[in-house]
C-alpha cells in the first residue's frame, strides 16, 4: 500500500493482546479489541482504571511483563514520552522494558503521544531486539475513543504497519500509514499543532461574535459552514448551549486537559526547533496553556483557553469557584 493511503482493512483474526496502560483513552480502546473477539490482558498502575477495564472484559493482570510475555501484539498507552521509553526500552536499576519480554515475532504498538526523539529511541530499541515496532498515534481523544472512531496515524517497516493497519481496525474511524519509524509521530504533533492554532482562532472568533451582539447559535451555524471552520469549533466552541460536546457545558469540565495539551503542544514546538522553523502561533498557545497551568487549570479542559480572550479573565459557562 503506498504511503499516505487509508487502508480498508477487515479485522484480523483473534489474538492474544498485552494492553498497558488502561486510562480514559486506553480503557475504551481496549475494550474496542475485547468486543472484536480479542483476548486483551490488561495492566494499569491505577487500580481504579485496571477495575474499571475488567468491566469490559479486559483481563486484568497484576503486572506490565504478565500482559505482554504470551501476546501476539503489545499495546501501551502512556501519558508522557518518559513512560513511553521505561515501559517499552526499561528504566534505571536494571529494570526491563517490553522489549525484554516479549515474543520475538509480536508486534508492538504505542500508541502515546511522545516527541520525535523518544520514538525514534524505542523503534531502535525494537530493532537491536529484533522486534516489530510500529509509532501508532491516534487522533480523536476520549470522544473517539469511546465510540471507537479514532484517527490512528502508523510509522515502521512496511509489513509492521501493514499487520497494525489491520488490528487497529476495531478502534479506527480511519487508520493511514504515513511512512517508515517516527512518521505517525510526526503527523500526529503536526495535527495537534493546527488542532492548538485552531482552538485559539476559534476561542477569539466566539467571543469576537458575543460583543458584536451576534446570536453564538447562528454566528457558529454560519461559521462551521465558512472559512472559518475549524474541528474545535464544531467540538470545542467555548460558549454554553450551542455544542452538545462543548466543556463550557460543563464548566471546562475535561476532555483534553491543559496539562496534556501543553505536553504535546511542546512536543511540537521541540520538533520544529530542531527543524529550524519559526512557529510563532504555536508559541503564543503554549503560553496561553502555560498560564492556565500556573493559575491551577492544568486539570480542566484546554478549551478553557477562552477565558483571556476577554480582558477581565471572565468567559461565558465559567465559574471558578464552582
Amino acid at each position: 500500500m503506498r504511503h499516505g493511503a487509508v487502508r480498508d482493512v477487515e479485522e484480523d483474526a483473534m489474538a492474544v493482546i498485552g494492553w498497558i496502560g488502561l486510562g480514559h483513552m486506553g480503557g475504551p480502546m481496549a475494550a474496542h479489541l475485547v468486543e472484536a473477539g480479542h483476548e486483551v490482558m490488561g495492566f494499569d498502575v491505577d487500580a481504579g482504571m485496571a477495575e474499571r477495564a475488567a468491566g469490559t472484559g479486559v483481563r486484568v493482570v497484576p503486572d506490565a511483563a504478565a500482559a505482554v510475555r504470551d501476546a501476539d501484539a503489545v499495546f501501551t498507552s502512556l501519558p508522557r514520552s518518559e513512560h513511553s521509553r521505561d515501559v517499552l526500552i526499561g528504566g534505571a536499576g536494571g529494570r526491563v522494558g517490553v522489549f525484554d519480554v516479549v515474543r520475538p515475532d509480536a508486534l508492538v504498538l504505542d500508541t502515546s503521544t511522545v516527541d520525535v526523539a523518544t520514538s525514534r529511541a524505542c523503534h531502535d530499541a525494537a530493532e537491536a531486539r529484533g522486534i516489530r515496532f510500529v509509532d501508532a498515534p491516534v487522533s480523536g481523544g476520549i470522544a473517539g475513543a469511546q465510540p471507537g472512531t479514532l484517527t490512528f496515524m502508523l510509522g515502521g517497516e512496511e509489513a509492521a504497519t501493514g499487520d497494525a493497519a489491520g488490528l487497529v481496525t476495531p478502534m479506527a474511524g480511519h487508520v493511514f500509514v504515513v511512512g517508515g519509524p517516527t512518521a505517525g509521530i510526526a503527523a500526529k504533533l503536526a495535527n495537534n499543532l493546527m488542532l492548538f492554532i485552531t482552538l485559539q482562532a476559534s476561542s477569539e472568533g466566539a467571543r469576537l461574535a458575543e460583543a458584536l451582539g451576534l446570536d453564538p447559535t447562528v454566528f457558529h451555524d454560519i461559521a462551521t459552514v465558512s472559512s472559518g471552520d475549524s474541528w474545535p469549533l464544531r467540538t470545542w466552541y467555548p460558549v454554553p448551549g450551542v455544542v452538545p460536546t462543548s466543556p463550557a457545558n460543563r464548566n471546562f469540565d475535561a476532555t483534553f486537559t491543559t496539562r496534556l495539551a501543553e505536553k504535546d503542544l511542546s512536543y511540537a514546538l521541540e520538533a520544529g526547533e530542531a527543524a529550524g522553523l519559526d512557529l510563532a502561533a504555536g508559541r503564543l498557545a503554549m503560553e496561553r496553556f502555560s498560564r492556565l497551568i500556573e493559575e491551577g487549570y492544568g486539570d480542566l479542559d484546554c478549551s478553557l483557553v477562552v477565558k483571556y480572550v476577554g480582558r477581565d479573565g471572565r468567559t461565558p459557562g465559567f465559574d471558578p469557584d464552582a
